[in-house]
C-alpha cells in the first residue's frame, strides 16, 4: 500500500509509491561492485533489478548539478580540489573510477576505463523510469534552483524524493519546489525523535514523505520497531541506510521498514526472495 500523507503538497500522480515493496535503493549505485555514483553503477544496479537509486548532488563551479558523494573529489578519482571549485569540463576530466577496488587495494579494475564525474542530466536521460532519491550536499549556492530546474527540465519530479541531511538547503528546495516529495533533514528526524519520545506528537505535522535514516547514529540507535510504527501512523515511509547484511535487512524488515538502501542491491534482493519464499512456505504450512 502507498503511503502519503495528505497535507503534503506533492503531486497525486507521484510514481515513486507505486512500485510494491520493500523498496530496494541503490546506494551510490551497486557500490559495493562498481565506483560509486558513476553510470556505471547505476547501470548495474538497473541490471540487478533495483527500481530506486540513491545518489548526491553536488554543483560545479559553473552551476551543473553533478552527481559525486564528497566535497573533495581525491577520495575517488585521485585528484585534489574541491567540486564546488571546478567546472564541469574540469570535473569531467577525472577518472571517477580511478580508486575503486574490492580487493583492499591490490587491483583497480575501472581505472582508465573512462569513467566520468556524471551529470545528474545524463543520470535523468539515462534511466527514464526510475525512481530517485536525490540528497543535495552543502555546497555552491542554488544547488537547490538548479536542480528543481533540471527535474522540471526532464518531467521528473514526480519520481524523485529529494533529501538533504541540511535542514537549510531542504527548506530552500521546499520553496522553490514545493510538488516535489522531500524526505526529513537531519534537524527534522530529531525533532521528531524528541517529541516522541516525550509523548508530544499530538497535532505535529510531518515535513517530508519519507524517514530516511541509518540504523544507528554513532552508539545511538535511531531504528527500532516501535519508530517505525510511529513514523507510520503519520502515513510516512522508514528508508533504513546504508544495510548491507542479510541479517540487518531481515531484522528491518520484520520490524516493517518500507525501504532499504544498500550498496550490494543483487545481495538484498536474494535476501528479500528468500524471505518471500519463507513466507509463502509459512502459509502453505499453516493452510493444511
Amino acid at each position: 500500500m502507498c503511503r502519503r500523507k495528505a497535507n503534503i503538497k506533492v503531486s497525486s500522480t507521484n510514481g515513486f509509491f507505486s512500485c510494491p515493496g520493500p523498496k530496494i535503493f541503490a546506494h551510490r549505485g551497486a557500490s559495493a561492485s562498481a565506483p560509486e555514483n558513476t553510470l556505471e553503477s547505476f547501470r548495474l544496479a538497473h541490471e540487478q533489478g533495483a527500481p530506486y537509486l540513491e545518489m548526491d548532488v553536488h554543483l560545479s563551479a559553473d552551476g551543473a548539478p553533478v552527481i559525486i558523494h564528497d566535497h573533495s573529489v581525491s577520495r575517488t578519482t585521485g585528484r585534489r580540489g574541491r567540486v564546488e571549485n571546478m567546472t564541469l569540463s574540469e570535473l569531467r576530466q577525472l577518472d571517477a573510477g580511478y580508486k575503486f577496488s574490492t580487493d583492499y587495494g591490490r587491483t583497480f579494475p575501472y581505472r582508465g576505463k573512462g569513467l566520468c564525474i556524471p551529470t545528474l542530466d545524463e543520470v535523468l536521460t539515462t534511466f527514464p523510469r526510475t525512481g530517485v532519491t536525490l540528497e543535495l550536499k552543502r555546497t555552491r549556492d542554488g544547488v537547490e534552483r538548479a536542480v528543481a530546474n533540471m527535474l522540471a527540465r526532464h518531467g521528473a519530479e514526480d519520481r524523485v524524493i529529494v533529501a538533504s541531511q541540511e535542514h537549510e538547503i531542504l527548506a530552500r528546495f521546499r520553496q522553490v519546489a514545493p510538488m516535489v516529495a522531500t524526505s526529513f533533514s537531519k534537524d527534522e528526524v530529531r525533532d521528531f525523535l524528541v517529541r516522541l519520545r516525550g509523548g508530544e506528537l499530538d497535532g505535529y505535522r510531518p515535513p517530508g514523505v519519507a524517514f530516511q535514516v541509518p540504523e544507528y547514529k554513532g552508539l545511538r540507535r535511531v531504528v527500532s520497531k516501535p519508530v517505525i510504527e510511529a513514523v507510520h501512523a503519520f502515513d510516512v515511509e522508514v528508508h533504513v541506510w546504508t544495510v548491507n547484511e542479510p541479517v540487518h535487512i531481515t531484522r528491518l524488515l520484520d520490524w516493517g521498514v518500507d525501504g532499504i538502501m544498500t550498496d550490494d542491491p543483487a545481495r538484498a534482493f536474494a535476501n528479500v526472495s528468500a524471505l518471500k519464499d519463507s513466507a509463502r512456505l509459512r502459509d502453505s504450512t499453516h493452510a493444511i
